[in-house]
């Protein structure tokens, strides 16, 4: 029996298993074991067709034994394939929900130079080869700028293209964690540097976390962002007057709570006059309800208004973290009041998180929230003509 390679397959079979079924009843157990699988499974793959020749090469795969762990790579493989499929039905979900918001016709009303810039293909080899890797060519990190008085938890990190063209539309993103963890550098990083590489100045925060910090101190953290971006950004290339919000998971309730409450002074304290309001905002499989514990005015419900502005929504059919039921009732309550275009994509087989890597299912998103952006700033043109 070879053990070591049974071992192997059986673990990627678990993974396999909790990517295509993930159990919301065991929660971040079946959201751990299956989210990297339900998003990179082309690594398995070639890990499965590495131990399986392997072990053929090293005699292994001469008792019955051997050939049913043989039998379950098959197996696995194929459920990775599967996987594999499902993330590719990304694509149909979000022109469909872009269309449903837009209009049929939405590519035709962007602006024909920034149409130019959109990809007209995914990155395939980064997919396949690099689905981990961070970093992008031609893309700065000015790391650790100070925003705020709370130490370390009041630190950005700023991307801007190396050749340092002025005038960019900027991005704020800001990471989950369930308010009690993470970091400014751990999410939507291929979102970050593929707008930073289209000559964006992106921006990624740290914010104090629970328990030292409750709410409102979070959403009160990232005004302090916004307000220094107006402040600064200038400095580094960006036009302030240009500023979408994303968020993930728990960024998505922050960034959501942002955009509805622009100028707001009850969550501006000692900078009560700073422009605070936003072009758009995205969340990346984002939570909706209330802030543990509080009253509905700690939900981004309660903000809901006519005026909101443009919102790009992205969440896993499959997240067992933040229900889709959550992320479905936001966007019909918002697309109920707001004059504004709510763009919401429920994707096929995705998890909680899947914006971590260069995954087919992701970079389709990120294109998508390039267009979207682009819709808006075309939009956004016509109107000073």
């Amino acid at each position: 029996m070879p053990v070591g390679y049974l071992v192997s397959v059986g673990l990627a079979a678990l993974g396999t298993l909790f990517a295509l079924v993930p159990l919301r009843s065991l929660g971040k157990l079946s959201f751990r074991l299956g989210l990297l699988l339900n998003e990179v499974p082309i690594a398995r793959i070639y890990w499965l067709l590495i131990w399986t020749s392997l072990a053929f090469v090293q005699g292994d795969i001469n008792a019955l034994g051997g050939w049913a762990t043989v039998g379950l790579a098959f197996l696995t493989t194929a459920g990775l394939a599967v996987v594999a499929w499902r993330g590719l039905q990304a694509r149909p979900a979000l022109e469909r929900a872009m269309a449903e918001a837009l209009g049929a016709d939405w590519r035709t009303a962007i602006d024909p130079e920034l149409a130019a810039r959109l990809r007209r293909h995914l990155p395939l080899a980064r997919i396949l080869l690099l689905p981990l890797s961070r970093r992008r060519h031609g893309v700065e990190r000015v790391a650790d700028i100070s925003y705020g008085d709370a130490g370390r938890r009041n630190l950005l990190d700023l991307y801007r293209h190396r050749a340092r063209p002025s005038g960019g539309p900027v991005l704020i993103h800001l990471h989950g964690g369930g308010y009690n963890r993470g970091r400014k550098d751990s999410q939507s990083l291929p979102l970050l540097y593929r707008l930073a590489s289209q000559g964006w100045v992106c921006v990624s925060a740290n914010y104090r976390l629970r328990p030292a910090a409750q709410h409102p101190d979070h959403l009160i953290d990232l005004k302090k962002v916004i307000a220094w971006v107006r402040a600064h950004g200038h400095e580094y290339g960006a036009d302030p007057a240009l500023l979408f919000l994303s968020g993930s998971s728990a960024g998505g309730h922050m960034a959501s709570l942002a955009a509805l409450t622009p100028n707001d002074p009850t969550f501006q304290p000692g900078f009560e006059d700073a422009d605070t309001s936003v072009t758009a905002a995205v969340g990346l499989n984002g939570y909706y309800g209330n802030y543990y514990g509080q009253g509905a005015a700690s939900s981004p419900l309660a903000y809901v208004r006519s005026d909101a502005p443009p919102f790009f929504m992205a969440h896993g059919d499959r997240d067992t973290v933040v229900p889709v039921d959550n992320a479905r009732h936001f966007a019909d309550k918002l697309h109920s009041v707001s004059t504004n275009p709510v763009v919401y994509a429920e994707l096929p087989g995705a998890q909680h998180a899947f914006d971590l890597f260069h995954s087919l299912r992701f970079e389709l998103v990120v294109d998508a929230i390039e267009a979207f952006a682009a819709w808006v700033r075309s939009r956004e043109m016509r109107c000073m003509l």
